[in-house]
């Protein structure tokens, strides 16, 4: 089924919803209703709650929570905020269906069945402890601290992935965050300009804004977006690089269809021809670049006509940007993206957006690359012990990294790869925190396999995703409407006249229902059954909050006198630091084996009949983590494929038709979903949303709904700087009727 999310369907759906609720026979068993939704008794609802962070995506915008009794039936935008204000998207408004969805984690579940086909049985808190304390102690005892994983994501997970770190001592933990998404991009902005880039770009303020392959309007984002959409309203020319023509796509003034995996040759071309040309920024790399002449030299042979045959554009159209770039410069929003792990070249692509924003000199500057000056709090963990490097796995016997620009953390293909084999050393146990491996991961089977082989897996999370199907205990997690922890920090989002920061505390704007706990008292209990009790830094997440506030003068108290948002005067964004600099050829990069000037590393082709496999984001979904959710199931039930429209009449598709895949290795899509034919896609491509299909039966709403493409993504490229996986390097056939459609080469 189509997207088909309108405001008065969004609304009409949600309030049935809501009425709903109270009905459920699984909420209804253990809490009480003073007054049903139904009753009219004067207001909507009868008390605001403050001090709301949401985390139905990683943006995390200020909330207020609407209750009527002790039920929240409704969460809006914080009045008070700088930075989303009164807004929020359509997955912030369905926070309340997760809060309430009956089939949420209830109650620590042992696994008494096979790892991938549990059959569950409700165990006590001091079972679900002392097993995994037990556990978990008895491989580090066997095998030391080496022989244990983590797989750690979102706010929840930070507290215990520092006591695996820094105090029981494995280095074997790896964040989807960082090497499913953004780690490449920081990594390379790192050795380019010393700093990690975040997506602080001034575009309220520039005259151009170059998007590679960021879909703005699809990953929504609510103050990002404002800033988006701000830069337009003033008149900011935009330019979008993607083979989709996508929610960006339509609103730009330059559309540039690229050929996928290319965008390294295009921004090299850009940046030979404005330097060829005399168009780019000679005060500013005076001043603060270094290596120029290298760089100059190393991208010489890159013309407009040698990117236009790889990338399959018109070289005019290259030469158009560039010099819609040169003439606007250096008032000019050069997007470092987000999620960046793509073809397995990533590196050496973002390395070229830090390189293009120097030679354009758009760094600290009106509508430039403009980082936010937050303020500072407390970051209260567990103590850092000397592990040593011994046994890390990116450091190979001669002491030598084998990924030098790694992200933090460890590949999770090395972990992976550490675990099937035993060597350098096994790796036995697993605990998977908030993090999805199952759908985040490329090669599906192997994950399982790693999973498979472990002697003990504990998972801890707020919904049962597929990787939950693998745990031997499952403890369930209270989720972010329902306790304290994450500080957020920033500066208000359009850059005013007055300078302005923000410091706010996630509280809770409900109570903990069933038997679910906090990261802290989960954590802090299997501490004291491996014998770590004197490494406990905090007692309780409240403890945590107030440490870490104390260090900007502020308590959980302040906070709710102020609205649950402290606002105090900020810093001019705009001034440059004085020791910045831009390492347009950096030798340290050279010294590691790679190239010390961005270089473009051409990626395989789709093979005869195949389509290359793109995916994204869509504005009601955070990929998996919603795919349960009624309200937004009702508004995106499936992931439509996006198939070329010229192509699709040639094998005889029709738009609406029922199809699944198979990929280059013979993998089936478990599942179908529905076919969008359309001009907007390249013909040596399809596109679909990510995080559908999940296979655990738990999910009453979101099982078998449209296809996982992850299962699809089987074959496993690395960046070679980085160790992080490309993700968009497989290619598929559709399958209508049970008939296998080869998809017609293209020129």
């Amino acid at each position: 089924m189509a997207f088909n999310l309108t405001r008065r369907k969004f609304l009409q759906s949600a309030s049935l919803a809501a009425v709903a609720l109270p009905l459920s026979k699984a909420i209804a068993s253990e809490t009480s209703v003073k007054r049903s939704a139904l009753e009219a008794v004067g207001s909507f609802a009868d008390e605001t709650v403050v001090g709301g962070v949401c985390e139905m995506c990683f943006w995390r915008c200020q909330l207020v929570g609407k209750k009527r009794g002790d039920r929240l039936v409704k969460l809006e935008g914080n009045p008070k905020s700088i930075d989303n204000g009164t807004s929020i998207c359509a997955r912030g408004n369905a926070g309340v269906q997760l809060l309430y969805d009956p089939d949420r984690l209830k109650y620590p579940l042992k696994n008494v069945g096979e790892r991938g086909d549990p059959k569950w049985k409700r165990i006590s808190w001091e079972e679900a402890l002392d097993e995994c304390g037990a556990k978990l102690k008895e491989i580090k005892d066997k095998y030391g601290p080496q022989g244990l994983s983590m797989f750690p994501h979102g706010s929840t997970a930070k507290y215990p992935m520092h006591f695996m770190e820094r105090t029981v001592g494995t280095h074997n933990v790896s964040e989807a965050s960082f090497f499913q998404c953004r780690g490449i991009r920081d990594t390379a902005y790192i050795a380019t300009i010393g700093k990690a880039p975040g997506e602080f770009v001034d575009m309220p303020n520039a005259k151009v804004i170059l998007l590679l392959g960021g879909h703005f309007g699809e990953n929504v984002h609510v103050s990002h977006i404002k800033r988006y959409i701000k830069g337009l309203q003033n008149g900011a020319k935009l330019i979008v690089v993607d083979p989709r023509y996508s929610a960006s796509a339509a609103k730009s003034d330059v559309w540039v269809q690229i050929k996928p995996g290319t965008d390294t040759a295009f921004l090299l071309a850009i940046m030979n021809y404005l330097i060829s040309n005399d168009k780019y920024d000679k005060d500013f790399i005076e001043e603060y670049g270094d290596g120029f002449e290298e760089f100059k030299k190393g991208i010489a042979d890159w013309s407009l006509e040698k990117a236009a045959k790889e990338c399959d554009i018109p070289a005019a159209q290259i030469k158009e940007v560039a010099e819609l770039l040169a003439s606007n410069a250096p008032n000019v929003s050069i997007h470092p993206g987000r999620h960046v792990s793509w073809y397995g070249n990533d590196f050496q692509r973002q390395r070229s957006l830090a390189c293009l924003t120097g030679v354009l000199g758009a760094f600290y500057v009106k509508g430039g690359w403009v980082p936010a000056k937050n303020p500072k709090v407390g970051k209260v963990s567990w103590a850092k012990h000397d592990h040593g490097d011994e046994h890390n796995l990116n450091m190979n016997e001669e002491e030598e990294m084998l990924y030098p620009f790694t992200p933090p953390g460890t590949s999770t293909e090395l972990i992976r790869d550490a675990a099937l084999t035993g060597k350098p050393y096994p790796i036995k146990g697993c605990v998977i925190w908030g993090q999805n491996p199952i759908q985040t991961i490329p090669g599906q089977q192997k994950m399982k396999d790693v999973l498979k082989q472990m002697d003990f897996v504990m998972c801890v999370d707020v919904m049962p995703t597929d990787a939950t199907m693998w745990a031997d205990i499952l403890l369930p997690e209270v989720s972010y409407l329902e306790r304290y922890d994450y500080i957020k920090t920033g500066t208000q989002w359009d850059f005013a006249d007055k300078q302005q920061q923000y410091i706010s505390a996630r509280m809770p704007l409900a109570a903990p229902m069933f038997e679910r706990k906090d990261q802290v008292f989960i954590t802090n209990e299997i501490a004291k059954r491996m014998g770590y009790e004197k490494d406990i830094p905090v007692q309780t997440v409240e403890e945590m909050v107030e440490k870490n506030l104390k260090v900007a003068g502020l308590s959980l108290a302040q906070l709710k006198k102020e609205d649950g948002i402290h606002i105090q005067d900020g810093k001019d964004p705009y001034t440059m630091p004085e020791d910045f600099e831009v390492l347009f050829y950096n030798e340290d990069i050279e010294d590691a084996g790679f190239p010390g000037v961005p270089t473009y590393i051409g990626v395989e082709q789709p093979p005869k009949g195949f389509a290359r496999l793109l995916y994204g984001r869509v504005p009601v979904h955070t990929f998996n983590r919603t795919q349960n959710n009624v309200w937004l199931n009702k508004a995106m039930p499936d992931n439509p494929v996006w198939l070329n429209d010229e192509t699709a009449a040639q094998i005889g598709l029709k738009d609406g038709d029922i199809v699944g895949f198979v990929n280059q290795d013979g993998i089936e899509s478990r599942t179908t979903t529905t076919l969008k034919t359309t001009p907007g896609i390249r013909k040596d491509s399809v596109y679909m949303a990510h995080g559908y299909g999940s296979a655990n039966p738990l999910m009453s709403v979101g099982i078998n709904a449209g296809v996982d493409d992850q299962s699809l993504i089987s074959k496993i490229t690395i960046d070679p700087e980085t160790g992080a996986h490309g993700m968009r390097n497989n290619f598929v056939k559709l399958i209508k009727d049970g008939k296998t459609l080869d998809i017609p080469a293209t020129a």
